[in-house]
């Protein structure tokens, strides 16, 4: 069995950025997981003591605080800075662009639609830079339920797919006089998830790695069934079944932006012993 791995995969720029603030600021804290993947997580504990903290009203005076990639609300960034802790923004530069047109578009009147899952952090923080009306929404049966005003201001989670992302539009330029689109879609998701749908095509397994609670990882899992039925979505090499890969001939291998490449060659090296 041919094992071969994404043309692109792993690390993305901002996750990449994050990991060596938090290396360079040893004894501090994350407020919330810096990254989805709790194995890099405890790596950063385990080498650098960069301590993972969930609460924020634990935070104490010159206590040092890096801030996680997907950003953090702006009532809460509000409340560390009055605490006077010593901020350090590892906030992912495709993430602050969002907020910072939300904030500029709500201002000037436009209601703004964020297409995106309203639970996830990055949502969540984009939102709250919203002076006005804000909506969230995945799909365009939610559009429809919505009272818009006639002009409105549209964002995109980082790591969405493209093509879902053009539906929505679509249908909100057909029924609406104004709306202003803004890509931010950041290109690592673009590169990840057009490597592996094309990986997929060539595979008769295909092994995503990255966090399970990681939106971009399950993207790629998405794109990888559609065209590769068996495709598994794995956290670290003691998930691996050798009954995955029995009568198999090619086993693609393709991970999220948050899975460090030391993850990626256990599992590349145990599905090699089989």
């Amino acid at each position: 069995m041919t094992i071969n791995l994404a043309e692109n995969y792993g690390f993305c720029f901002g996750v990449k950025r994050a990991i060596e603030i938090a290396e360079n600021t040893v004894g501090s804290s994350t407020y919330g997981p810096l990254i989805h993947n709790s194995k890099e997580i405890n790596r950063l504990q385990k080498d650098f003591n960069v301590g993972l903290q969930e609460d924020i009203n634990a935070f104490k005076k010159d206590d040092t605080v890096v801030i996680r990639t997907h950003g953090i609300e702006k009532q809460e960034l509000k409340h560390l800075q009055d605490k006077d802790v010593n901020i350090i923004d590892a906030t992912c530069p495709y993430v602050t662009k969002p907020q910072e047109i939300v904030e500029e578009m709500s201002d000037k009147g436009y209601d703004i639609v964020i297409f995106g899952d309203a639970e996830h952090p990055e949502i969540k923080g984009v939102k709250s830079y919203s002076k006005g009306r804000v909506f969230v929404v995945l799909n365009q049966d939610e559009l429809e339920n919505l009272n818009l005003k006639s002009k409105i201001a549209v964002v995109a989670q980082t790591t969405r797919k493209v093509e879902n992302y053009l539906k929505l539009i679509n249908y909100l330029i057909i029924n609406y006089k104004e709306v202003r689109v803004f890509n931010t879609i950041c290109n690592a998701t673009f590169e990840n998830q057009d490597a592996a749908r094309d990986l997929a095509q060539k595979s008769d397994v295909m092994i995503v790695i990255g966090g399970k609670n990681s939106s971009n990882t399950k993207q790629l899992l998405s794109i990888a069934k559609e065209y590769c039925s068996d495709a598994y979505l794995i956290e670290g090499p003691e998930e691996l079944q050798t009954q995955w890969f029995e009568g198999k001939n090619a086993c693609g291998i393709t991970a999220g932006a948050s899975t460090p490449q030391w993850v990626i060659l256990q599992i590349k090296d145990k599905i090699a012993s089989y």
